[in-house]
């Protein structure tokens, strides 16, 4: 069987296509942009791609197409599909209609940390030998790929996203999956392109509570308000809080200032208790709470918390989260996927609070739907504060401007236009001991590999 995907290349749909080709389909796809790690799989794959969207790409005829959301009426390909009266469906419900069925799934929900949390989950449950199946927004690093159909009496992972389906289908991606244990994270204002307000996420994510049966759990980030404001709706899954301090069945102690050293405790309905101490090379307090919660999701499959603990002790980043992308004359180029406030504040404040000398600059792109458009730009400057110079790039295209950041920022900070020059700049001012850590959900130009590329010129 012949399937074609249209957006191919975006994380969701590329990691669609691994699962469709180890299910034995031919896969082809088109994409506008392509860039890595998802091209890379999905080349080593041996999965076609086509450049661009036209009606030609669907030519020999597929048998059915997956259309991705982020393509609209009025898209080449997306109106030859409809002209031509070809099979056509969304790719959270193709997941759930040709991979889900018979599985224990996992859905990892949140505003952020969903990929990590994602990646933590399927790692400790593959430790635990439950062979998993997975989809993850990224690469996870201890896989190599973002998706794979694992065993199938094996749990499945899919990180679950609240964007909405696709142009035809506008509930949000997550109602499709119909988890056993869903995890939720926590939950603020986003995607201002498709949301009015926080209170229309909140009934979206009650709408995934709604579809989690009795016999399944519901794990829920202690103090966040409107998770609790999700479950005032109604919950009929018993409920597990994690990353309280006194309270909650799944409690978290800090034991080093920058997170990379904690202690983790359970306590069960009887009153037993469970503990073990962690010490990874991740830092930062919200990645420990993402370990929590994959704690509390392994624990439901029968891993206990110290062996959950040991395999976390040998947990990679996914690619793109905090990711060294490698290191010239002791300046070192970090990748990382923030493109939120708190995303990026987070990001920050847990390199920043790590005890290594030098610097730490940070070069930010407002890519993501909801920077572009402006909305949450009142809480960008103070999001910086544990920076100690920040790069803004003003994109073409990008309706305001990010000068009344720069003025109100608690940092220096610059702002360009160019990311030739923007490399440049950062070069010129990058010394021994500094880190660079540049935050986009996109590819950014290639401006790692510009960056060294050009420290290598300036070391040589």
């Amino acid at each position: 069987m012949h399937l074609h995907i249209v957006g191919i290349c975006g994380t969701f749909m590329g990691s669609l296509a691994l699962l469709a080709r180890e299910l034995g389909y031919r896969v082809t796809g088109s994409d506008a942009n392509v860039y890595p790690p998802m091209s890379t799989q999905l080349e080593q794959a041996g999965i076609e791609l086509m450049s661009g969207y036209d009606a030609g790409n669907l030519d020999p005829r597929p048998d059915q197409v997956i259309i991705g959301n982020a393509l609209s009426r009025g898209n080449p390909e997306v109106e030859a599909v409809l002209d031509q009266g070809l099979p056509y469906i969304s790719g959270a419900q193709w997941l759930a209609e040709h991979v889900l069925p018979g599985r224990r799934v996992i859905a990892v929900a949140g505003t952020h940390g969903k990929t990590t949390t994602s990646s933590m989950c399927a790692w400790l449950l593959e430790s635990a030998g439950l062979v998993p199946g997975f989809l993850i927004g990224g690469v996870p690093r201890n896989f190599g790929v973002s998706a794979r159909l694992g065993a199938t009496s094996g749990p499945f992972v899919v990180e679950a996203d609240e964007y909405d389906t696709a142009f035809f289908d506008k509930r949000s991606k997550f109602v499709h999956y119909r988890p056993e244990v869903a995890v939720l994270g926590n939950l603020e204002f986003d995607h201002a392109d498709i949301f009015p307000d926080l209170a229309a996420i909140e009934r979206q994510f009650h709408h995934l509570v709604r579809t989690v049966p009795g016999k399944g759990r519901l794990l829920v980030a202690a103090g966040e308000p409107a998770l609790e404001r999700v479950l005032e709706q109604g919950a009929w899954t018993p409920v597990e809080r994690f990353g309280g301090v006194n309270d909650g069945a799944w409690r978290l102690e800090l034991e080093s200032q920058d997170a990379s050293c904690f202690r983790v405790s359970y306590r069960n309905e009887d009153g037993g208790e469970e503990s073990a101490v962690i010490e990874w090379s991740l830092t930062g307090e919200y990645n420990a709470r993402n370990a929590l919660a994959a704690l509390a999701v392994a624990h439901f499959y029968g891993v206990s918390v110290a062996d959950g603990a040991a395999a976390l002790m040998r947990f990679e980043t996914p690619r793109r989260r905090q990711e060294v992308r490698g290191e010239v004359g002791g300046i070192q180029v970090i990748d990382d996927f923030a493109h939120h406030p708190t995303a990026i504040e987070a990001t920050l404040s847990g390199l920043a609070s790590s005890g290594r000398a030098g610097r730490l600059l940070a070069v930010i792109e407002p890519r993501s739907n909801t920077m572009r458009l402006g909305t949450l730009r009142e809480r960008l400057a103070a999001s910086v504060g544990a920076a100690d110079l920040v790069w803004w790039y003003q994109p073409e295209g990008l309706d305001w401007s990010l000068e009344p950041i720069i003025a109100a920022s608690p940092v220096p900070a610059r702002c360009l236009g160019s990311i030739d020059r923007l490399v440049a700049d950062i070069v010129a001012e990058a010394r021994a001991g500094d880190r660079i850590v540049v935050m986009s959900n996109g590819g950014f130009g290639g401006i790692h590999e510009l960056l060294l590329t050009a420290l290598e010129g300036g070391n040589g």
